[in-house]
């Protein structure tokens, strides 16, 4: 039985205070839960059992260095993603990893969680984007990995590890990025068909085309309904000069028939599209969203077996579905994996649910997975049951 004392939550102000922090629990033995905004806790499984202490990056929320000319920027963990996005936007650029939890969640969850959008197909995933790291360990040392600069080839890279790991290895202090401009213009088509095989015939078309997308991605009538839209959707972003985007209004129009979205139309269905995790979780107390990895060519046959709301980005072989019960997620996420696909309960119950395998097939190099753990955390203290309830 779990105790019903509430773990003593503590707020380093900076990476000292962070590593002393940790090392202090750690001698005490102390297991432990790092955090920033807490947007993601239903994520990668619950902590189990309950950590004796809590520690935030809340209050660690600098810009520590920024150079607009050399296209970086390095920042405190608990720094808002929506705050330095807005700085970053003063000269027209950003750091193009808007998932889902962005608008409140902190640098340090993002990178940490490992999130990224529809447009990874053409900005990269955070492991593309993160150029450097500063990370506390248990022992209470501060650790820097990466650099300022954009090509950085200096030996084994550590922060890579860090990214993904949902703070099961050690504490992000802060993070180093390379930045990208922000699009002079951008246009969204978003077709409508029938079946999802004629849906990815229209994407297997633009792959082949000389334009290169910024974002393609597939969603199911269900979710379309959601979401205000009918039938089977391809959303396609083009970003660029207006030469690019003309072009791409007529080099695709043989596809099919297409509603063209800019400006503020174009914001809103993106941003519906961010908001479906989100607003999923905040409905259903037990909700849960099952991501599954595809080769491209198996794609769409994926999205099609979803009986729920579905959602694919089509041009990386995501797919994700929304559900209301826990066997429900159990039976799709089996029926994929007995098809050849990897698949996780990306977000679940905030408590542990009896029966629900969260990571089913980890994988062969989950073996590595563990050593690197052991050399991190041999007690096993920060984050527990974080991973999927692997590690």
């Amino acid at each position: 039985m779990y105790s019903n004392v509430l773990p003593e939550i503590l707020y380093p102000t900076s990476g000292r205070e962070m590593a002393d922090a940790l090392a202090s629990s750690a001698r005490a033995k102390r297991s432990i839960d790092l955090f920033g905004a807490d947007t993601k806790r239903r994520m990668a499984g619950p902590l189990a059992p309950p950590p004796a202490v809590r520690i935030s990056t809340a209050k660690m929320r600098r810009i520590l260095n920024y150079e607009p000319a050399d296209l970086t920027v390095s920042v405190e963990a608990g720094m808002p993603f929506a705050d330095l996005s807005r700085e970053l936007a003063r000269n027209n650029q950003m750091i193009p990893l808007d998932g889902p939890f962005a608008e409140n969640g902190t640098v340090g969850g993002l990178v940490a969680a490992n999130i990224s959008e529809s447009r990874r197909r053409l900005y990269g995933s955070a492991r593309d984007l993160v150029i450097g790291m500063t990370y506390a360990t248990l022992e209470g040392k501060l650790a820097q990995t990466g650099g300022m600069v954009v090509k950085n080839v200096a030996g084994l890279d550590i922060g890579k590890l860090m990214i993904g790991s949902f703070g099961t290895l050690a504490a992000i202090v802060s993070v180093n990025f390379k930045l990208a401009p922000r699009p002079a213009n951008s246009r969204t088509l978003v077709f409508s068909f029938n079946d999802a095989e004629t849906a990815f015939e229209a994407r297997d078309a633009i792959l082949r085309g000389v334009l290169a997308p910024a974002a393609i991605d597939a969603v199911n009538p269900v979710l379309a309904a959601q979401i205000g839209w009918k039938g089977f959707l391809l959303a396609v972003q083009f970003v660029g000069n207006n030469a690019v985007i003309e072009r791409s209004a007529t080099e695709y129009a043989g596809l099919g028939q297409a509603r063209s979205l800019s400006g503020d139309d174009e914001q809103r269905f993106w941003n519906s599209i961010r908001q479906i995790t989100p607003r999923h979780l905040e409905k259903f107390r037990d909700g849960l969203v099952v991501k599954i990895s595809t080769k491209l060519t198996e794609c769409g046959a994926a999205l099609a077996t979803a009986e729920g709301p579905g959602h694919a980005h089509a041009g990386s072989g995501i797919v994700r579905n929304w559900f209301t019960r826990a066997d429900s997620a159990s039976r799709w996420l089996e029926a994929c994996l007995k098809r050849g696909w990897k698949g996780v309960v990306e977000f679940g119950p905030e408590l542990p649910a009896p029966g629900l395998g969260l990571w089913p097939a980890p994988g062969g190099d989950f073996a590595i997975m563990k050593e690197i753990k052991q050399m991190f955390d041999p007690e096993g203290l920060l984050n527990r049951g974080r991973l999927f309830g692997r590690i």
